[in-house]
């Protein structure tokens, strides 16, 4: 069996960046990978207005993306677990590139909906082998590791809107596919070279280096236990209305007709759409390292109370004032803030509870919560049709957010408190965010 050893001598023939180098690595292949989701919002129209196939179908490839870049990170964790980063990356760097070709020449859905599951399966790859490094590499520091690993997949994008925007007007979209999706699977497909596993000795021990019950779980144990499905209705839950707005934003704007109205914020005057696009992937980003980071200190679950506390009211007050353009910037950046935290959120209380050896796996089968949720989000297009707007579709989003943040103080923390309770000693990340001492 090759394992996370092998992979650090299989790369001593490059640059051996240690556990900070590998994490920055790891946030410049996610950063390079964002636009196949965050940037997907900005091609919806323009493929409509030449082809006319409708929003909400258009929108099922973007919901066979997140199925399949979630759907089979467990796979490409085992694979992970077993051979090491850098072969994995390597091959979903080309499938991302790969994925945006195709969407440049798809003339029909079905090769649009093909391309979708090329660049989900390359997407998730990236993402679930980036995350799952985070997590080997800094056990003491599971929510910040996590959180700014995942931020370069949130905020990956915020650079590019206005690039993109500007060459799908003068270009056409199919240019910016084709340029951005050839750049983008290059840079990752470079960069997987420097990938590498840690070896012995080169991680912190003795701190939050087990899961509950003082063992790491296989994926075969974590499945049975209640705690993980708690996580994962809990993931669905608040993924949803995050997902919604992801993919139906610039479709919101232009139905709020706010989406080109002239908006002047900190020195800068930009359409609402725009100027909402580049805030938005920018506090996406920037919420999971601050997350991550809070939850280290004041503990997972009461961290999630407040995040998705605030996602809630966040997402109320667009569905009440998005119609005036300002507000519609300042509101959707709210509620990307409060809803990017759970990709550092779940991944870390996924590697407390169920330790380190076997992360990328564990945390890659609860990352397909995520593509469970992508389901919603083309029913949320025909919810806004039938109902003649987003009314119902936000109320319903922000319910779902409210009820995960009750339930990771009623729900979650007692279940993970009982499974500490039956090894008192043995070292976790508990209520208090605080690693237990070692026993």
């Amino acid at each position: 069996m090759v394992d996370q050893a092998s992979s650090t001598t299989a790369g001593a023939g490059v640059l051996r960046a240690g556990r900070w180098g590998q994490l920055f690595l790891g946030i410049i292949c996610m950063t390079m990978i964002a636009n196949l989701q965050y940037g997907w919002t900005l091609f919806v129209d323009p493929m409509d207005a030449k082809y006319h196939w409708g929003r909400a179908a258009i929108q099922w490839a973007f919901a066979l993306f997140v199925m399949t870049e979630t759907w089979l990170v467990p796979v490409e964790g085992y694979l992970v677990d077993r051979y090491g980063p850098r072969p994995v990356v390597m091959v979903c760097g080309v499938l991302c590139g790969l994925s945006w070709v195709l969407n440049a020449m798809a003339d029909s859905l079905v090769l649009l909906y093909v391309a979708a599951v090329v660049g989900g399966v390359g997407a998730g790859g990236v993402y679930g082998t980036c995350v799952g490094n985070a997590l080997k590499w800094f056990p003491d520091r599971a929510g910040l590791a996590a959180g700014l690993t995942a931020a370069g997949f949130g905020a990956g994008s915020a650079l590019t809107v206005l690039p993109i925007a500007s060459l799908i007007a003068s270009g056409g979209y199919e240019t910016a596919f084709l340029r951005f999706g050839l750049g983008q699977g290059l840079s990752v497909f470079a960069l997987s070279w420097l990938l590498r596993a840690p070896g012995s000795g080169e991680v912190p021990s003795g701190r939050a280096s087990k899961g509950s019950g003082g063992r790491d779980y296989r994926t075969r144990e974590m499945v049975r236990t209640p705690v993980f499905w708690v996580m994962y209705l809990m993931f669905v839950m608040v993924a949803a209305g995050g997902l919604m707005a992801t993919a139906q934003l610039a479709s919101i704007a232009r139905d709020f007709q706010v989406a080109d109205v002239p908006v002047s914020l900190l020195g800068l005057t930009l359409p609402a759409l725009t100027f909402a696009l580049s805030i938005d992937r920018m506090l996406n980003g920037l919420t999971r390292p601050f997350f991550g980071w809070i939850s280290d200190h004041l503990g997972r679950e009461n961290t999630m109370f407040l995040a998705f506390g605030l996602e809630a009211l966040g997402i109320l007050a667009l569905s009440q004032r998005g119609h005036d353009s300002v507000a519609f910037v300042l509101l959707t950046g709210l509620v990307f803030f409060a809803w990017g935290e759970i990709y550092s959120l779940f991944p870390a209380t996924c590697r407390d509870t169920y330790g380190g050896r076997h992360a990328a796996a564990n945390a890659g089968l609860l990352y397909t919560a995520k593509g469970t949720a992508s389901l919603l989000v083309p029913m949320a297009s025909l919810l806004a049709t039938w109902t003649g707007g987003w009314a119902v579709v936000f109320v319903i989003a922000s319910l779902l957010n409210a009820t995960a943040a009750v339930m990771a103080l009623q729900v979650l923390k007692p279940l993970r408190a009982g499974m500490r309770r039956c090894s008192p000693k043995l070292p976790f990340v508990g209520s208090n965010g605080a690693p237990s001492p070692s026993a």
